[in-house]
């Protein structure tokens, strides 16, 4: 079970790397959906882009699998799962 700490850090760095200013990391539920519509941060395949790059470059994880990626960002939850069991820095 990841920590809630890594889950904070983990909303904070993608708000950085999409330059979102408009929603404070407590607004965006651990569980909740990231992508599509009626969800807090509504984000779509480029910003999906960015996030990789970004935990690539700040954990040391790789996502390459297009089917694998869609499940690993699914939710800031999913996202700190598969850092914990995967990072390297």
């Amino acid at each position: 079970m990841a920590t809630e700490g890594l889950k904070k850090e983990i909303k904070i760095l993608i708000m950085e790397a999409l330059n979102i200013d408009d929603v404070s990391p407590e607004e965006v539920g651990d569980d909740e959906s990231l992508f599509g519509e009626g969800n807090t941060l509504g984000l779509d395949s480029i910003d999906a882009l960015e996030i990789v790059m970004a935990l690539q470059e700040k954990y040391g994880v790789r996502i390459d699998d297009k089917n694998q990626s869609r499940f690993i960002l699914k939710s800031i939850s999913t996202i700190a799962e598969f850092i914990e069991k995967n990072r390297t820095n």
